[in-house]
């Protein structure tokens, strides 16, 4: 598998900059324009990006994606970026929001209870986070390395001083401290469980009938804190239309000592089959844009060798 922290930030600081300004002076209309010159960009120049996108369209879709399959993935995962800026802007307005089953998450808000919310790269976590900052209801804290994708990070930084403030730092020294700080105090802890960083643990699972690696972290963390887990998907329609859901994975993880390796890749099996089921609703919404199954390579070497 490719290893997506390696890969490049595209864009420079004053292309997005350019972008914001016309979304928050010319409005959502004129700024959704642009989305198809970045689109056509993207399907030029991103060659490693638009190669993965085509591997996992044909896998989802059941067969070989075509040129307009590719282009509907890289524009929808720009629109879900645009519209975050509209989100910590105040102008949730704009957007057709639909929560599906919200008391999973605002019956334990009420109760007091902490519990990690366990997202992915699938669709737009970040609405859940501009949603949480924007109605100031959520309690919401992100665990997060903030040194990827640095550039438009700092601008909607800037743009929502509260978008910073909501990060408990991967890089900081004490990050787990916090995190159960936070729980204990009764807020939500955000973390994404599809990508690994490189050294760190992990097990195969099987997501979409391949085999993957998924890191043990996240999962390894909500046993020892023994809080709940919910799944969000903050699934983009299309034009402003989104629909966000929310699973419970488990009201509390418990490893059996005797077979804590085998236990916790169960856990994570059931995550990976939760993944797996809306990324077959809505495979455009699929946003790792880098060789996600383990047997990629051997199967670029083996297409390579047939021709």
């Amino acid at each position: 598998m490719t290893d997506w922290s390696s890969q490049g930030e595209r864009g420079s600081r004053f292309a997005v900059r350019l972008i914001l300004w016309i979304a928050l002076h010319l409005g959502r209309a004129p700024a959704r324009l642009l989305l198809y010159p970045i689109t056509l960009y993207f399907l030029i120049k991103a060659g490693p990006q638009r190669r993965a996108s085509r591997r996992f369209l044909t896998q989802v879709l059941g067969r070989p994606a075509r040129l307009a399959d590719i282009a509907r993935h890289l524009h929808s995962f720009a629109a879900t970026i645009l519209d975050r800026v509209f989100l910590l802007a105040g102008r949730r307005e704009l957007l057709d929001i639909r929560l599906h089953h919200p008391e999973r998450v605002t019956d334990r808000v009420a109760a007091g209870q902490g519990f990690l919310l366990l997202g992915s790269h699938l669709g737009s976590f970040e609405i859940l986070r501009a949603l949480a900052i924007e109605e100031a209801r959520l309690p919401l804290k992100i665990l997060m390395y903030p040194t990827h994708n640095r550039i438009i990070t700092e601008l909607l930084h800037a743009l929502n001083p509260a978008f910073a403030d909501s990060v408990i730092s991967l890089a900081s020294p004490q990050p787990l401290l916090a995190v159960q700080e936070n729980l204990q105090a009764g807020r939500i802890v955000g973390l994404l469980g599809d990508r690994y960083m490189p050294g760190e643990p992990t097990v195969i699972c099987d997501f979409l009938g391949r085999r993957a690696a998924f890191p043990t972290g996240p999962l390894s963390l909500a046993a020892v804190t023994g809080v709940p887990v919910i799944l969000p998907f903050g699934i983009y329609r299309g034009g402003n239309r989104y629909d966000v859901y929310f699973e419970i994975l488990a009201e509390r993880i418990e490893l059996d000592r005797a077979r804590r390796k085998a236990s916790l890749q169960e856990w994570i099996q059931r995550y990976a089959d939760c993944l797996a089921h809306y990324s077959r609703e809505a495979p455009e919404n699929w946003f790792n844009f880098y060789d996600f199954w383990e047997d990629a390579d051997d199967e670029r070497g083996t297409s390579q060798r047939a021709r």
